[in-house]
């Protein structure tokens, strides 16, 4: 039987880090078996800034993916994001040995390793070297440089860095939750995988991410990416101008934005009210509906045009530019009522709210589907392409129910030396069988008492 490829994908975000497992079920469609979301305790604006909580929520939503789904995870590809990212156009090129050879996959990966090798400001690394376009002995305008002739292999590169303490503390979180990291993803590019068409890419499409602590931006352009940028602002500062101008608690202001917040204020009457129960036996609070759209609408206004500022940037006014597609919204911060109108309304440009099902087999939950969950989706996918095998069934791990008696009783040496008669053949055929698994199990408190008991069984035979 073909082996399955069993794909995790995790994402650190500043309000919730959730776990997904997946795989590609016969049609090309990606099928999730399982989802684990806690909320996230140690991470402001994408950058991890307790790295004590971070692990205990990755730990949590690891967890509950694992109890979902019935298999236990080994490695994960997890987004990176924060204000810490910046990107930078870089040309690059190599003269090659034999001009009579065609070009191969080395060549192209030879001219990326040299542009990695690039010197960066103090603290930085460089996180993806995506190529554009290629030119080949002045011959410009070329997609796919494989399998052609020439000297001299020139290509345009999109090049992300981000900060090397950042990145090194989400991989220290990783490691120390028990589990390895097998790549690293800017959020904006998996959230891209999950929610765009090859079509909008080719027609040129700008995709607004807004998560929790930040916003993140994408641009395509004749299926090829063109721009990146992260906007230090997300659904948070939202929350806490509802709670600053309301006068209330936070739990409150983010359900109120939920249930009731729109980003058009002209749709609410004067009228409309709701009330908020007061602390502590105190009086109830009566808000109106129409401020709290005026406060929301301020604070939705200023990240849009910020991120507007950033597509003028890429240069979205030239003819030869232009993003035909528009722009697509994504992240739980699209689920805002009457977002999509606000921002067709300042940008002029086609907007639609961006949802991971296009990749989903049929029978997703629905709840998997929503925008929150993009950039998990487009994760997994990532995942997916690294071909490995990141998670294995619970059942092909599954240790002796003794063992579990054993590590229960451990300071009992009266009852350890029954149990070890009596599993001294059961363990000497499942240790084989386990070893590898339990070696990649995170050693917690308890690993110590057990691998004891382990040595000592290993002595007696």
């Amino acid at each position: 039987m073909e082996k399955e490829n069993i794909a995790v994908g995790l994402d650190i975000g500043t309000t919730k880090i959730v776990a997904m497992i997946g795989k590609k079920n016969e049609y090309g469609k990606l099928e999730i078996l399982g989802v684990g979301k806690s909320k996230s305790l140690g991470v402001a604006r994408g950058v991890v800034n307790n790295i004590t909580q971070t692990i205990q929520s990755i730990q949590q939503a690891i967890q509950e993916a694992e109890n979902n789904s019935g298999y236990k995870i080994k490695d994960v590809v997890v987004g990176i994001a924060g204000q810490h990212i910046r990107s930078i156009q870089h040309t690059d090129y190599i003269s090659r040995n034999n001009p009579e050879e065609v070009i191969g996959g080395n060549d192209i990966q030879l001219l990326i390793d040299q542009v990695n090798k690039l010197a960066m400001l103090p603290g930085e690394e460089i996180i993806h070297v995506l190529p554009q376009e290629f030119k080949i002995d002045g011959q410009s305008e070329i997609k796919e440089p494989i399998g052609m002739y020439g000297g001299r292999l020139e290509s345009s590169f999109h090049v992300v860095v981000g900060q090397a303490s950042s990145i090194r503390n989400v991989g220290r979180c990783i490691q120390s939750s028990g589990i390895e990291l097998s790549g690293l993803t800017l959020e904006p590019l998996a959230s891209a995988d999950a929610v765009l068409s090859q079509e909008e890419k080719e027609a040129g499409v700008a995709l607004i991410d807004i998560g929790g602590g930040t916003t993140d931006l994408a641009i395509f352009k004749d299926g090829i990416i063109r721009h990146t940028a992260v906007i230090p602002f997300g659904g948070n500062v939202i929350t806490d101008d509802i709670k600053e101008g309301c006068s209330i608690i936070e739990k409150q202001a983010e359900l109120l934005k939920v249930k009731f917040g729109s980003a058009w204020p002209g749709e609410n009457k004067d009228n409309e009210i709701v009330s908020i129960p007061g602390l502590r036996g105190r009086e109830p609070k009566e808000i109106s509906l129409k401020n709290l759209s005026k406060i929301i609408h301020a604070r939705v206004v200023e990240i849009v045009d910020q991120v507007f500022t950033e597509v003028k940037a890429y240069g979205h006014e030239d003819p030869r530019k232009k993003l035909i597609a528009g722009i697509v919204l994504t992240g739980g911060g699209a689920q805002l009522k009457h977002i999509k109108q606000l921002v067709e309304y300042i940008t002029g440009m086609d907007t639609r709210i961006g949802y991971p099902n296009e990749h989903l087999a049929g029978n997703s939950d629905e709840e998997i589907s929503s925008p929150l969950y993009a950039t998990a989706v487009g994760l997994v996918m990532k995942s997916i392409e690294n071909k490995t095998q990141s998670a294995v069934r619970m059942d092909a791990i599954e240790q002796p129910k003794a063992a579990v008696y054993r590590q229960a009783v451990v300071q009992n040496p009266v009852v350890n030396e029954i149990l070890e008669k009596e599993e001294d053949e059961e363990d000497q055929n499942s240790n084989e069988k386990h070893n590898s698994t339990v070696n990649r199990i995170q050693r917690n408190f308890f690993d110590r008492y057990v691998d004891k008991i382990k040595d000592f069984l290993d002595n007696a035979e």
